[in-house]
């Protein structure tokens, strides 16, 4: 069943998930995810939604917009950065306030394609947790699929990690503690520094 909601655009960012085998990860791009603080079905609060890539380049959402329509729970939360999609009858009014100068960055989130060029670095949850990171389009909270054992497949494990698409010099950006990821017959493997590095080694400090 779907519910309807209206209110303010808090937070524009993309909508990705992970899947980790031990060393090896693999994205699956789903769009983009927006936060909206109004009402929300029958309760006052903040939910985040699900919408596509289309609904994007057509509304180019940002903070400060007000936004209504109607959407359903997701499926398996395990699986999803938001609380809702299928996202409908949507309709958007242009923002209201004057952009604030960045860090963090409010303006329209870029294409997905940008993001898979720039790469990201982990992010420390705590920082992510913070009004700044959570509502910056370079911030993104991904669910993430643990595959213990690539010959049983069957067995997995769910869980959230943070990350951040954003310029290298940002002063808000921390990185938190190394990733580790659990395997088969009680293996770990730790994903360290140098990962993220050569994940964005292509990019310049301020880029």
């Amino acid at each position: 069943m779907k519910l309807t909601w209206n209110g303010e655009i808090t937070s524009v960012q993309p909508r990705f998930r992970l899947l980790r085998s031990f060393d090896q990860r693999h994205h699956t791009y789903l769009g983009y995810a927006i936060r909206v603080r109004g009402r929300i079905g029958e309760r006052d609060g903040e939910a985040w939604f699900g919408v596509g890539k289309a609904a994007h380049q057509k509304y180019q959402f940002e903070v400060g917009q007000a936004a209504r329509g109607q959407a359903q729970p997701v499926a398996d939360p395990r699986l999803e950065p938001v609380d809702y999609y299928k996202v409908s009858r949507l309709d958007i009014e242009p923002r209201a306030n004057s952009p604030d100068s960045p860090p963090p960055w409010y303006g329209p989130a870029p294409s997905i394609d940008v993001y898979r060029q720039r790469g990201h670095r982990r992010l420390a949850a705590r920082s992510y947790g913070s009004r700044s990171c959570s509502a910056c389009i370079w911030g993104v909270r991904m669910p993430v699929e643990i595959i213990l054992d690539q010959w049983k497949p069957d067995q997995k494990r769910f869980r959230y990690e943070t990350f951040c698409y954003g310029p290298k010099s940002c002063p808000l950006y921390r990185p938190g503690p190394t990733r580790k990821v659990p395997g088969r017959r009680g293996m770990t493997y730790e994903e360290e520094d140098w990962v993220d590095i050569e994940e964005t080694s292509h990019r310049g400090s301020d880029d």
